[in-house]
């Protein structure tokens, strides 16, 4: 039947597969209720694809457990270009399917890019359409997955169609774009019933039909076949008892199918892989007669081929649902028996479980195994699906408690706080003892700390803390530091249990009972640092973070990096947040990896790194939006405040008054610091320095990046005597710490102060330190307050040098502000800089020069795509401009023709061999 309507649909459809066919990919979410429609425009758009290459997934709701089962099915046709793929990214593959060796829990990110590569390469030859039906039944490794290679088509001709009902996986797919399928008119719905009912229709009957369907028009095809003729003709049957649904239409159409074929579409709809060996399997172990039977026996519903097919996906739903419970069971037992238990254990194990009658320790142990399994491949919340199963079906009492305990453990870590909190409620009414209660409180308390991010867990985890010290040592310590955390976000707006009171807690509790582990070092040094203790809190510290770097990295807190930031130790910091970031996107810990995800992101600003900043943020606020905790803007304000965006004060002020509301002090000081950083870019100097001054009344660990922006905002206002108080609170921690990082921000802070020859000494000292290091935008700052005392000291010359590193530097990595700032300087030094951006008409960008420079030395375009998180299509389209611009027609000649500050463009070299080429340049002027 051809599509009645949806002109408006249609022309969305049409224009993302013209945008794919020219080369520019385009991907559309289609969402909207079960039977709405969503499958016959994405069977329209591959209709009129017919010049594309079709690509296509329809997920069930029985996968939706087992990691990767939609990724793969999708992209089963093109898994013999597997060898075309860089090794790294073949491997990921390989493993998240099961088909080779490689990582038991394989990134995200990199099959992300893997799956880019897969079908970046088929569209080379022929462009691809992409289609998705059913995606709320989406596994969530592949939802994460496509939702990220969706978002980095790029330049290559694919078209991504995605279609989903409401309550899909949303979060997943933010951002996409996205077009909201409704019910058909009124006209096109009367139209749609014509069509399809032979025969008379009451114009009445019609009209009660379009209302109580809304339009829905699987609805609308459903409903009449549950009707008489005379009914239709006339509207002489017994009036509707309410709205119908596309799903009680079709369980009232199965009902009067053959039991057989009923028991059938059953074993059908029980089975997840859609194999067809284990469905006639299982049916003949039930003795259903299977032979011969085609479309019409199965009452036009499903298909039974090289796979097993629905006619429509809400089929198999309602016919689960409309099965008794008993007749469910029957249904797996025969799966299980039929289920290679050797081969396919899991789903074996599965089934022996849904067809249990009763508790059972052998089966409640299997799945206890099967979790671990599970979790390896799936992450936390494919283990948490086992161990529900498994605790529900646990004999002991006890046993069921812990169990419970478990599960709710890994739905948290997950980050699935509801789930989790109610396996907690069935945990606390098992005979638990006094250790498994205290654990009990602790998780709870955790689950608030997540959710809220206020003033409410810190208490809560202060006293789980204190009655875990009666049974568990090392838990209670573990849960010490989780309280320091969270008075630590609390910050200023804390009540009962302030910073202060937590360390005090810390101080007098029980020390390690055996040798200290990287926690409790962490613990203690922390509340040596926060009680005035520099000294031995460093020394403690920092033998946390030398045993961190030989240890898993979950298995570090999420204090552990800004503790090593605080210490000055940046590389340390930045080493040890992407390791938990990249262990938390592996084990789907969607709890911690916002946290650290945030961490990374702050680092990567002060690396002068932004876009990686922001992809990082993204990545949090996307981890956030799933587990439903309270989002927070501080790490995308302060990467404004570095780029110099002056929207960012009012966002400032919202995101304030929403972290007053919820008691989140630390975000409070964060928005402040951002405003400091923002205008003393700007160079509104009593601005910033109040913002500053604001921030560091309450600030606890955070004065490292802070009392910089104090002193030089102090300094510029003519405030000296408050630039020295704050001069004398940094070197308390620049001094203890010794880094070149430390130093080097304390000389740059202190040449603000000095005058004559020790201020040039400071200054040469700071940009000497600090070119040691891997804090980019602190060297960028050197130079610009080097090259503003020479040009104050009339030394022009010496000061355009600096300046234009400087400039060159923040006009790089996008910190906009300070690059207008350097280039006002560099005007009043006797010079026109360039504009801010690094490119000119004959100028490679530094995309290009990167690009560039890996082709020179024989990367191909995939392996270049896998170094730089692009596709290969994205490389050819950069390598096309690269050429044009050089004046070049092969790769052979790149190496020549490159410019020679093409190094200096690609990336940010020390600084003083690039004074120094600087200073040569002025001498031979």
């Amino acid at each position: 039947m051809p599509i009645i309507g949806r002109d408006a649909e249609r022309s969305a459809l049409d224009v993302v597969l013209d945008d794919a066919r020219s080369g520019r990919s385009a991907a559309l979410i289609l969402r909207g209720d079960p039977g709405v429609g969503k499958t016959t425009l994405l069977t329209y758009a591959a209709e009129r694809a017919s010049d594309m290459r079709l690509i296509d997934a329809l997920c069930v709701e029985s996968e939706a457990g087992f990691a990767f089962a939609g990724l793969h099915q999708l992209c089963a046709p093109v898994l013999g270009r597997l060898d075309g793929l860089p090794g790294l990214q073949r491997g990921v593959l390989e493993s998240a399917f099961g088909i080779g060796e490689g990582p038991m829990t394989p990134d995200p990110f990199h099959v992300a890019l893997a799956t880019l590569g897969l079908l970046s390469g088929a569209a080379r030859e022929q462009p691809v359409l992409c289609v998705i039906d059913d995606a709320q039944w989406l596994d969530e490794a592949s939802a994460d997955v496509l939702a990220l290679a969706g978002r980095r088509l790029g330049d290559n001709a694919i078209a991504l169609l995605v279609a989903t009902r409401e309550s899909g996986p949303g979060p997943a797919f933010a951002g996409l774009p996205e077009m909201v399928v409704g019910g058909l008119g009124r006209e096109d719905a009367g139209e749609l019933l014509r069509a399809a009912i032979p025969g008379p229709l009451d114009a009445r009957v019609r009209e009660r039909l379009v209302a109580e369907t809304r339009g829905n028009p699987r609805a609308l095809l459903e409903l009449p076949a549950g009707l008489t003729r005379a009914e239709l003709a006339g509207g002489f049957g017994a009036p509707s008892p309410g709205p119908a649904s596309g799903m009680e239409c079709l369980v009232a159409r199965l009902q009067r199918l053959p039991a057989g074929t009923r028991r059938l579409l059953l074993v059908a709809a029980a089975d997840p892989l859609g194999d067809p060996r284990l469905v006639l399997g299982a049916a003949r172990r039930l003795g259903i007669a299977v032979e011969n039977r085609d479309a019409a026996d199965l009452g036009g519903l499903l298909e039974l081929g090289a796979h097993v097919r629905f006619h429509h996906p809400l089929v198999r739903s309602a016919t689960y649902q409309a099965a008794t419970p008993e007749e469910r069971r029957i249904v797996h037992e025969a799966l299980a028996e039929v289920t290679d238990a050797a081969t396919d254990t899991d789903h074996h194990v599965w089934h022996r479980a849904q067809a249990a009658q009763r508790p059972g320790a052998d089966i409640a142990d299997a799945l206890e195994r099967s979790a671990d399994r599970a979790a390896a491949r799936g992450g936390f919340a494919a283990g948490a699906a086992f161990l529900g199963r498994s605790a529900a079906l646990t004999p002991d009492p006890a046993l069921r408690g812990r169990r419970y305990l478990a599960a709710a453990q890994a739905e948290h870590d997950a980050g699935a706080p509801d789930a989790a909190l109610e396996l907690l409620a069935r945990a606390e009414v098992t005979p638990l003892g006094d250790l498994h209660r205290a654990r009990i409180r602790g998780l709870h308390a955790r689950i608030v700390f997540t959710v809220r991010h206020g003033v409410a867990a810190a208490p809560l985890l202060l006293r789980s803390a204190k009655q875990l010290e009666r049974h568990d040592r090392a838990l209670a310590r573990e849960t010490y530091l989780d309280a320091l955390a969270a008075a630590l976000d609390a910050g200023r707006l804390a009540d009962e249990a302030d910073v202060s009171t937590v360390v005090e807690a810390i101080r007098t509790a029980a020390g390690p009972s055996s040798p200290p582990t990287a926690t409790d070092l962490l613990l203690d040094g922390l509340a040596a640092r926060l009680s005035g203790g520099l000294a031995a809190g460093a020394l403690l510290i920092g033998w946390a973070l030398e045993m961190l770097r030989d240890e898993p990295a979950l298995s570090a807190h999420v204090l552990a990096a800004p503790a090593a930031a605080a210490l000055w130790e940046f590389d340390a910091a930045r080493d040890l947040a992407a390791r938990q970031v990249e262990a938390a996107r592996k084990a789907g810990a969607l709890t911690i990896l916002p946290v650290v995800a945030d961490h990374l992101a702050a680092l990567h600003v002060h690396a002068g790194r932004f876009a990686d900043a922001a992809a990082g943020l993204e990545e949090a606020a996307a981890a956030r939006s799933v587990t439903g905790s309270a989002h927070v803007e501080g790490g995308t304000l302060v990467l404004a405040a570095w780029r110099g965006d002056e929207q960012a004060v009012k966002a400032a002020e919202f995101a304030a008054a929403e972290a007053s509301a919820r008691g989140d002090g630390l975000q409070l000081t964060i928005a402040e610091g951002a405003i400091a950083v923002l205008h003393v870019g700007l160079g509104r100097h009593r601005t910033a320095l109040s913002a500053a001054q604001q921030a560091l009344q309450h600030d606890e660990l955070m004065s490292g990046w802070l009392l910089p922006e104090l002193i030089e905002a102090a300094v510029r206002s003519g405030e000296a005597n408050v630039a020295e108080d704050a001069l004398e609170r940094l070197c308390r921690t620049t001094g203890v710490c010794g880094t070149d990082y430390a130093l080097g921000m304390e000389a740059r802070c202190r040449a603000l102060l000095a005058r004559g020859r020790a201020a040039e000494d400071l200054h040469r000292a700071a940009v000497d330190r600090l070119a040691r290091t891997s804090v980019v935008t602190a060297l960028a700052r050197a130079h610009l307050l080097y090259g503003e005392w020479l040009r104050r000291e009339r030394r022009r010359a010496e000061a355009r040098a600096e300046l234009r590193v400087a400039h060159e530097m923040f006009a790089s990595m996008g910190a906009d502000a300070f690059a207008r700032r350097a280039r006002r300087e560099l005007r009043a030094a006797g010079e026109r800089a360039r504009g801010l951006a690094v490119q000119t008409d004959g100028r490679l960008t530094v995309r290009e020069v990167q690009i560039a420079r890996l082709a020179a030395r024989g990367h191909t375009n995939p392996e270049i795509g896998a170094q730089l998180f692009i596709s290969p299509r994205t490389v050819e389209y950069h390598l096309h401009k690269v050429f044009r611009k050089l004046s070049v027609t092969s790769r052979s000649e790149l190496i020549h023709a490159l410019p020679a500050d093409a190094e200096r463009l690609s990336a940010v070299p020390p600084a003083i061999p690039r004074r120094q080429a600087f200073e040569r340049g002025e001498r031979a002027a």
